[in-house]
Formats: structure tokens, C-alpha cells, sequence
């Protein structure tokens, strides 16, 4: 098993500079990680850097709330692709969800789904704000709108991803879509546990120490 390929190396954090950017492109590019996560803004930077690798380009959007409108989100989504990103993880409306406005939530990822036709796309649940049957109804919507992923967590609330949760992701989307665990997967152990689980895709901020063996010890 390749664990680097596993790896979407991330970066989100509002402050990072373009030194951090430059740090985390030449990480992915030492451990062939299997793309960066960076907010938008840094898009045209990275694919610089990036230059003559196979490491990809995953850009967040609607990020961290989600409750941006469905036409905000699919102009960031293919503002993203025009500047370079390969992929998208967009972030579920989690108050329409929660208000059972599923026509809403379903028309949303449609709507993305259009703008980012070609790429791979992956929604993010939060699912710390979520009830297990809020979840399951998560992964038969994003199924039903063609989506790629299902993605645990931003790594901005109050929890990252569970085991339990990754589980519950990977049966309810029968096959029909992948799973993507983000948020507290710090050493190589929790990243082979989540992949046990049916993960096939982690996001971390931790790729180096895990695959070293080492243990992550600050951030997403």
C-alpha cells in the first residue's frame, strides 16, 4: 500500500503566508502525496510550484460554513478549475440539511456538480454537527447528485473524523461514491484504521510525520 497516495496534504488556515504554501507544495512533492488542499486564493501558487509532479490541486469552497448560495459555490468551484485545481471539496448546506430541505441540499450539489463536470468532486458532512441518520441522508443525496466523496469533516468544528463515522459513510454510499476522512488523523496507525474503515482518501495537515511514523501533534 502506498499510504502517500492516500494523502491530501492540507492547508486552510487563514493566516497561512506564501512561505507556509511554498513548505507544504514541497512536502507533496518530496512524499508524492496525492494532491494539496489549499484555499483558492493559493490555486495559481501551487500549480507553480507543483511543476513537473504528479501531485494534485484540491481547492475548498462554500468553506468552512457551507451556507453559501448554490450559484456562489459553483462560481468558486469552476473559478478554482480555471486556475488550476483538479478537485473540489465542497462543503454540504448543513442548516438546509438539518431543516430536512432536502429539494434545497439536492439542487445544491447538482448545481456544483454542473460547475466542476470532469473533476472530482467531494462533499463535506460535518459531521460532528450531525445526527447518524442526518449522515445517511447526506450519502443518498450526494449519491443521487453524482458526486465522488463523501468527506467527514472540515477540521474547523468541534470534531474531525471517527472511525464510527467513516463506517457508517462507506456502507450507506454502497459502493457508489468514495469516503474521505478528515480532521484528527495524526499518526500512521489512525491513517491504516481509517482506511480499514473504507476511507480511501485522508486529509491531514500531518502527511510527513505519518508517513514517517511519527505522531502529528498540532493542527487539522
Amino acid at each position: 500500500m502506498k499510504l502517500n497516495k492516500y494523502i491530501d496534504h492540507t492547508l486552510l488556515k487563514p493566516e497561512a503566508t506564501l512561505q507556509d504554501i511554498e513548505k507544504l507544495c514541497n512536502e507533496a512533492k518530496k512524499f508524492d502525496f496525492a494532491t494539496v488542499c489549499v484555499n483558492s486564493y493559493w490555486t495559481k501558487t501551487a500549480k507553480e510550484l507543483l511543476k513537473g509532479s504528479d501531485v494534485k490541486i484540491t481547492n475548498v469552497i462554500g468553506f468552512p460554513l457551507g451556507a453559501a448560495t448554490k450559484e456562489a459555490k459553483a462560481f468558486e468551484a469552476a473559478d478554482a478549475i480555471k486556475n488550476g485545481a483538479d478537485e473540489i471539496d465542497m462543503v454540504i448546506n448543513i442548516g438546509a440539511l438539518k431543516s430536512k430541505q432536502y429539494v434545497e441540499v439536492l439542487e445544491d450539489l447538482k448545481t456544483v456538480r454542473k460547475a466542476t463536470k470532469g473533476k472530482v468532486l467531494k462533499v463535506i458532512f460535518e459531521n460532528c454537527l450531525l445526527s447518524k441518520d442526518e449522515i445517511q441522508k447526506a450519502c443518498e443525496l450526494s449519491i443521487k447528485a453524482g458526486l465522488d466523496f463523501v468527506k467527514t469533516s472540515t477540521g474547523f468544528s468541534k470534531s474531525g473524523a471517527t472511525l464510527e463515522d467513516v463506517k457508517l459513510m462507506f456502507d450507506a454510499v454502497k459502493g457508489k461514491a468514495e469516503v474521505k476522512a478528515a480532521g484528527g488523523v495524526r499518526t500512521k496507525e489512525d491513517a491504516l484504521a481509517m482506511i480499514k474503515a473504507g476511507a480511501t482518501r485522508l486529509g491531514t495537515s500531518g502527511g510527513v510525520a505519518i508517513v514517517q511514523g511519527q505522531e502529528h501533534k498540532n493542527g487539522y
